[in-house]
């Protein structure tokens, strides 16, 4: 048996965060399982809705991690296909009960289920009857006034604020990948750079311009980095007080704050120049 919440959960904010809490408390109360159940890939990727457009908060691994350190004792991942999303919705919450024990079912205020696309208030009138579970809605988090969302993350980031991101989801945002080799002009002029590719092409990548960033690199540790985005979203940190070998390692970049737009220099002693402008600001800010 188990108090079960579902939906995509991208991101794992802070909405989501309360509905995870809320899962966790049910479950305790009761003696039961909390089991977080969502779907890779994402629905838009499969039903083509908009999906030249779709970017992601984070991998099928992070959010796996996440859900699991924010109260699910238990994270089960669907295969989203055409054939799932024609379900309706009670046909999804019959599946819920039939193949995970169902007894409650903890949603946020704004889930829609099945392909009716049944809203919390539309389904709590048949809460509890026979065959289906218990259903608690989950009210909104509010940042601004206006309650958090993947989309207002997703806008934040597009506009290159990090920081309002960063409070809607709890903690700094982040892009994950592997260290890979450049052009090395920036090792010419000082200033050496860790080039990310991404393992997951659809994470959305935060405007063009410089940012103050934590890197994290497993095997080496954590520092402070400036990092700069192209408008053809090449992501390069040069990480300050690290000048190692690390191409082909795992690296995590978490954006702090933006420090600027991207400029255009006619010479490297400019662009130098900037950089280490830009370096002072940073140390300003430790």
């Amino acid at each position: 048996m188990a108090v079960v919440a579902t939906g995509f959960f991208d991101g794992v904010h802070l909405g989501h965060r309360a509905v995870l809490e809320v899962l966790a408390a049910e479950a305790a109360a009761s003696g039961q399982e909390s089991l977080a159940v969502t779907f890779w890939p994402h629905p838009r990727a499969v039903l083509q809705d908009g999906a030249r457009d779709l970017r992601l908060l984070g991998t099928q691994g992070e959010k796996t991690a996440l859900l699991s350190s924010y109260g699910a004792a238990r994270v089960e991942v669907m295969p989203f296909s055409r054939g799932f999303a024609s379900l309706r919705a009670r046909q999804y919450i019959d599946l819920l009960v039939r193949d995970y024990g169902a007894t409650t079912l903890v949603l946020g205020y704004d889930n829609r289920l099945g392909c009716d696309l049944l809203s919390p208030d539309e389904l709590l009138p048949l809460s509890g009857r026979e065959g289906m579970p218990r259903i608690v809605v989950v009210p909104p988090m509010l940042y601004e006034d206006s309650p958090v969302s993947s989309t207002r993350i997703r806008r934040a980031l597009s506009e290159g604020d990090v920081c309002a991101a960063a409070a809607m989801l709890g903690r700094p945002y982040e892009l994950s990948g592997v260290i890979v080799g450049g052009k090395h002009l920036g090792r010419t002029i000082g200033f050496p750079t860790a080039n990310l590719k991404l393992r997951e092409p659809l994470l959305l990548i935060p405007q063009s311009g410089v940012y103050l960033t934590e890197v994290e690199i497993p095997s080496a540790g954590r520092f402070r980095a400036l990092t700069n985005i192209d408008p053809a979203e090449k992501v390069e940190s040069h990480i300050l007080g690290f000048d190692e070998d690390i191409y082909g390692l795992d690296i995590k970049v978490r954006f702090l704050s933006r420090l600027r737009d991207e400029m255009h220099f006619n010479s490297l002693e400019e662009l130098k120049a900037q950089l280490e402008n830009d370096k002072s600001c940073v140390i300003l800010q430790l």
